[in-house]
């Protein structure tokens, strides 16, 4: 017996088309394929295990901003389904959803397990058929049918659905289709840094702005410091946006950290004059006028080559300079990358140029669709991620049967 819409894959894309396709089509067959042994394992981890659901961001001009791939192709589709349709459609099958105060929205349960169980209690409802332990072998085309080789046999569909993320068996057999596959790197990862400027200061985060020498990436936002080296939502779009550039130099590279943000080295200079006069009697150490945390000035007076009992009023012309560069142009090794948390997000997948952005339907191949990561789209973290995945699986809900 044929499936009318096979979906190959069992997490967030997945699940997403599935539901919206079997309420919108209650005559039409519809079964999921996941090759593990659960659906679902990405949300469940994601956001702490929160489930960082979307952004309370509503403008689509403004959305796209943050996808360093897939920027121009999602405008249009944000456009039919955004980050207020995501928050409708979960509250309308009773999740409550709360915004905090940096726009991420998160279920007010604070547990994945609340996105899960919405998630199969709905595609109970409109009867997905869902299966785990089906690993995907071979798809091909027999006259006008997909024929997909799985673990536990062979089953015929009308439509089939990747939404398989970044598995690079699923990337070759797409290859094997025609499709044109970008190599995967890592994006949104943090920077393995040892410094003695920065050694035994976990914890402290600052706002910042940093450069990646030699290149034209910059990103600002704060910055934390880790046991390993530099982190925080500066750091991770400089990784997102970068994310190819700095795979290139095999992750060593240095960066300049402008501790003041958005004050330059020539504003400092004159403010450091100012503070001579102004703080000349005390002690630089014990007066911080850049209002920077406490361990971190230290260090950056140490830097600088500031003794503990040095006065304002008696920093010298190389001191003067120094403090300035600190503060400025700091530079940094980076030796190597970490994962954020579980947020292993890749930049890589198929090629946006063989994608309808109107359907989301594989140019090269008819009643062939595709949804979230597997795409060559990937976001900064906020819920980004999920809402790409959310609006792709929406879009192929609404279109797959118009022709």
């Amino acid at each position: 017996m044929q499936i009318d819409v096979l979906i190959i894959g069992g997490g967030a894309a997945g699940f997403f088309t599935a539901i919206n396709i079997a309420k919108k089509y209650p005559e039409k067959s519809v079964v999921i394929l996941e090759r593990g042994k659960e659906f679902l394992t990405k949300v469940r981890i994601s956001g702490g295990g929160r489930c960082n659901v979307t952004h309370a961001c509503f403008d689509p001009k403004e959305l796209v901003n943050y996808y360093p791939r897939g920027e121009k192709e999602l405008l249009g589709p944000f456009h039919q389904f955004c980050c207020g349709d995501t928050m409708g459609w979960f509250e309308e099958r009773g999740v409550a959803l709360k915004i905090e105060d940096d726009g991420r929205i998160f279920p007010v349960t604070n547990s994945s397990q609340t996105i899960i169980d919405c998630f199969l209690s709905e595609a109970e409802k409109y009867k997905v058929d869902f299966r785990v332990n089906h690993a995907v072998r071979n798809v091909s085309k027999i006259n006008d049918a997909w024929q997909v080789e799985t673990s536990q046999g062979t089953l015929q569909a009308g439509k089939v659905v990747f939404t398989t993320g970044s598995n690079p068996k699923m990337w070759k057999l797409l290859e094997t289709l025609g499709h044109s596959i970008i190599p995967a790197v890592p994006s949104l990862f943090t920077f393995n840094i040892k410094d003695p400027r920065i050694k035994d200061l976990l914890g402290i985060a600052t706002p910042a702005s940093v450069k990646v020498v030699g290149t034209k990436l910059e990103s600002s936002g704060p910055l934390l410091i880790t046991h390993w080296g530099m982190s925080g939502p500066g750091i991770l779009k400089l990784s997102a946006w970068g994310a190819r550039i700095l795979a290139d130099k095999h992750y060593n590279f240095q960066i300049e950290v402008n501790w003041l943000n958005d004050v330059d080295k020539e504003d400092c200079l004159a403010n450091i004059k100012d503070f001579k006069i102004e703080l000349a009697k005390k002690t630089v150490q014990k007066n911080n006028p850049f209002h920077l945390p406490k361990r971190l000035w230290q260090r950056i007076i140490q830097a600088a080559g500031i003794q503990e009992q040095t006065r304002w009023a008696d920093l010298n012309k190389q001191q003067t300079e120094q403090l300035a560069n600190q503060l400025t142009t700091a530079i940094f090794n980076v030796n190597g990358k970490s994962t954020f948390k579980e947020e292993f997000v890749t930049a890589g997948g198929i090629d946006l140029k063989e994608v309808n952005f109107k359907t989301f339907e594989s140019k090269k191949q008819k009643n062939l669709y595709f949804a979230g990561e597997i795409l060559n789209i990937d976001a900064i973290t906020g819920g980004f991620n999920f809402q790409n995945a959310w609006t792709g699986s929406y879009i192929i809900s609404e279109r797959i049967f118009d022709s």
